[in-house]
């Protein structure tokens, strides 16, 4: 007869999942994805590394599924930011709120956008990437749609906003080559971002014209 966990082992499970979960991302904050290993993320969720290995096969077993909820957390934050208002809001809501959240945990953004990592979590990345590329082209489509921006190949330019936005937050957080400009942080980084984006979108300030009919 197949052994069926009773309820109260199920939760005791469960607690344990979640417990390992929350400690491999206060890790991954605290000492970026070449920090954390499967016994750290034990010793601080209080369990048996054969209790991490019952719930995930490895380091990166757990690091996909723990991407993979960060990432679902800030695409909701973005999406949820730049749900209403015009065409330059949304634009501006997308980067403004993708930057800030990720100067505010540098250490855990740069793991999440440029640390070498497994294959396996790579590709968790290029699920990030697509689902911000889908924020920026919903929010240049309807800038488009309402006369605010140039008609364009909004795809292309949401590709390159994702491309740009990653690139410069990078360069700003622990871990790049060349952390030079690191002390700017939020202060103009984002304002500087907001402003590249809107321009990529060819968002013309109120009063201004651009000489060249759309």
């Amino acid at each position: 007869m197949a052994y069926r966990r009773t309820p109260a082992v199920q939760e005791r499970l469960d607690a344990q999942r979640e417990a390992i979960a929350a400690a491999a991302v206060a890790l991954l904050s605290e000492r970026g994805y070449s920090g954390l290993s499967v016994s750290a993320v034990a010793e601080r969720a209080g369990v048996a590394t054969g209790s991490v290995y019952r719930h995930y096969v490895d380091k990166s077993d757990l690091m996909v599924r723990i991407f993979r909820e960060l990432c679902d957390r800030e695409v909701e934050a973005v999406t949820s930011a730049a749900a209403t208002g015009s065409g330059a809001d949304r634009v501006s809501a997308v980067v403004d709120t993708f930057s800030r959240r990720a100067l505010r945990n540098p250490t855990l953004a740069y793991a999440l956008l440029a640390e070498p990592v497994d294959a396996a979590v790579d590709a968790e990345r290029l699920v990030l990437r697509r689902a911000f590329a889908a924020a920026f082209a919903n929010a240049v489509r309807h800038g488009v749609a309402t006369g605010e921006f140039p008609e364009q190949d909004v795809e292309l330019t949401a590709a390159a906003l994702v491309g740009a936005v990653g690139e410069v937050l990078t360069g700003r957080l622990p871990g790049a080559a060349d952390g030079r400009h690191r002390h700017s942080a939020a202060g103009s980084t984002v304002p500087d971002l907001v402003a590249l984006a809107l321009r990529s979108a060819g968002h013309l300030p109120s009063g201004t014209t651009s000489g060249v009919k759309p």
